[in-house]
C-alpha cells in the first residue's frame, strides 16, 4: 500500500505559495475556531498547532495547573489536553486540502510525537541542533538520542499508510546574525538525521535576514545542496520564514518586511511561507490579526508571481553555497552517523552559532552586517570556512554594534514606512530592497 500523509508531496500539489500562521491557543474552542478561520481564509494556507512553553520543557503539571485555573497559555498544551480534545478540535477542518502541523520547540519531543500521533496529526518540525541550541539546556548529545528516538517512532506512522513530515528549524538559527552558510548547513544535515532516522518527507527552512539579494542567493544554495546531498527517495520542499528577529513596531513597516518575505518566497521556489503579523513586535496576535497576515502575504505572493519570469536569472554567486558545503562535508567526514557526526562538530567548533549561549556551542563565532546590508562573518572562530566568503573582520563586534545589528530590520523598515506611506514604496521592496535603497528613501 502506498503511503498518504497531509504533507507527503505538498509541493507537487501546491499551484502556488502556501502561507501559514504560527498560531496556537490553549483553550480547545479558541484554538478551533483558530484553525476554521485559517482554513476559510482568502489564501492558499496550512495549518498550525504552535504549543505553549511548558509543554516544551514537559512541564505538564504547570499547564494541568494553568488549564484548571482558566489561565491562558501562549500556545496550545497538546499533550495536557489529550489525544480526544485535539481530534475534536479538528474535526472537520484538518483535511486533504488543509494539512495541520505541531510547531512546539521542545529538545526531547518524546511525548508531542507520541500525542500528535494519537491525535491524528502527521506533521511537525525541530530538529536536533535547531531545537536544542536556541531553547534549552539540555546537552546536545541527550536531544540528538532523543531526536533520533523520537523520528524512529515518528516514522513507523508509515506501517499504517501514513507519511509523516518533519520540517527542520535548522535554518533559523538565533532567528538573526547568522550568516546563511552556516543556517544552510545546518538544515541540510538536519534533513540527513531526519532521513536516517527513517523519516521520507521533509523541508527545508530559511528566515529571511537583512538583504533580499544575500537571501536569493541562500536559497538557491540551500536548493542545490539538498538536491546534492538528500538521498533520492527524499520527498522534500523548501519553507521560508518572515524575519525572526526583532520586528518593526510600525503597522507598515510590518508590512514591508512580510511583503519582502513572500517576494523572496515566491522568487526562489519555496513551497511555504511562515507569516508574522505586524502585532507581533509586542504581544501575541489574534485570530484576525493572524487572519489579515496571512491574506497580505498572500496577495503579495500573487502580486510577485506575475512579475517572476519562469525561469529567472540565478542570483549572483557570493560564495555562500561553497561555505555551506564546506561545513556540511566537514561535519560528514567526522562520523559515519549524521547524529554523531553533529555532536562531535559542536565539540570541535566546526559548527559554531553566533550569539548562542548553550554550553556545547564554541561561542567564537561572530555575525555582523556590513554597509551594504548583507550578514558577515567577522568571525568564524574554529569552523573551517575562513576566506571562503571573503575572509573576517580585524574588530570584534562591539556591544553598540551588536545592539544596532538586532535592530537594523525594525528600525529600516519602520524608517521607510514612516517616511513614506505610497503604495510606490511598497512595491520597490517586492523585488527586494538593500540598506543603500533604504538610506536613500
Amino acid at each position: 500500500m502506498s503511503s498518504t500523509g497531509s504533507f507527503a508531496g505538498l509541493a507537487g500539489r501546491s499551484a502556488g505559495l502556501l502561507v501559514q500562521p504560527r498560531m496556537g491557543f490553549s483553550d480547545p474552542a479558541r484554538m478551533r475556531a483558530g484553525l476554521d478561520a485559517v482554513r476559510r481564509a482568502g489564501a492558499a494556507t496550512v495549518g498550525t498547532l504552535t504549543l505553549d512553553s511548558y509543554t516544551r520543557v514537559k512541564d505538564y503539571d504547570s499547564a494541568g495547573r494553568a488549564l484548571a485555573d482558566a489561565l491562558p497559555l501562549n500556545g496550545y498544551p497538546l499533550v495536557t489536553h489529550g489525544p480526544d480534545t485535539t481530534r475534536a478540535v479538528l474535526d472537520g477542518i484538518q483535511g486533504p486540502d488543509f494539512p495541520v502541523q505541531v510547531r512546539h520547540g521542545s529538545a526531547l519531543p518524546d511525548d508531542i510525537i507520541a500525542a500528535l500521533v494519537a491525535a491524528g496529526l502527521d506533521a511537525t518540525e525541530g530538529g536536533p541542533v535547531s531545537y536544542c541550541l536556541p531553547y534549552s539546556r539540555v546537552p546536545l548529545r541527550e536531544a540528538t538520542a532523543g531526536w533520533a528516538r523520537s523520528c524512529e517512532r515518528f516514522a513507523e506512522l508509515r506501517d499504517r499508510g501514513v507519511e509523516p513530515h518533519l520540517e527542520s528549524f535548522g535554518g533559523c538559527m538565533m532567528g538573526q546574525l547568522c550568516p546563511p552558510g552556516l543556517l544552510i548547513a545546518i538544515t541540510v544535515l538536519e534533513g540527513l538525521f531526519f532521513h536516517r532516522h527513517g523519516l521520507r518527507s521533509i523541508s527545508l527552512s530559511y528566515a529571511q535576514q537583512t538583504d533580499a539579494r544575500q537571501d536569493e542567493e541562500a536559497v538557491a544554495a540551500l536548493r542545490s545542496l539538498a538536491t546534492a546531498f538528500l538521498p533520492d527517495d527524499t520527498d522534500w520542499h523548501i519553507v521560508v520564514y518572515a524575519y525572526m528577529g526583532k520586528y518593526p513596531r510600525t503597522h507598515g513597516g510590518a508590512l514591508l518586511v512580510l511583503r519582502a518575505a513572500a517576494g523572496l518566497a515566491v522568487r526562489t521556489g519555496a513551497t511555504r511561507l511562515i507569516v508574522k503579523t505586524p502585532a507581533e513586535s509586542y504581544r501575541i496576535p489574534t485570530i484576525e490579526e493572524n487572519v489579515e497576515a496571512l491574506e497580505f502575504a498572500g496577495a503579495a505572493a500573487a502580486a510577485e508571481a506575475t512579475r517572476t519570469p519562469p525561469d529567472p536569472a540565478p542570483p549572483p554567486d557570493t560564495g555562500i553555497a561553497a561555505e555551506a558545503r564546506q561545513l556540511i562535508e566537514a561535519v560528514l567526514d567526522l562520523h559515519p552517523d549524521v547524529g554523531q557526526a553533529l555532536v562531535r562538530a559542536f565539540a570541535k567548533g566546526y559548527l559554531d552559532v553566533p550569539y548562542c549561549l548553550h554550553a556545547d556551542n564554541h561561542g567564537r563565532s561572530r555575525g555582523y552586517i556590513d554597509e551594504a546590508g548583507r550578514l558577515r562573518w567577522a568571525s568564524v572562530g574554529s569552523m573551517p570556512i575562513r576566506g571562503i566568503t571573503g575572509g573576517t573582520r580585524e574588530q570584534a563586534v562591539g556591544s553598540s554594534e551588536l545592539l544596532s545589528a538586532l535592530s537594523y530590520v525594525e528600525r529600516t523598515h519602520d524608517l521607510l514606512a514612516l517616511r513614506s506611506q505610497d503604495t510606490r514604496t511598497s512595491d520597490a521592496l517586492d523585488a527586494g530592497t538593500t540598506a543603500a535603497d533604504l538610506r536613500q528613501a
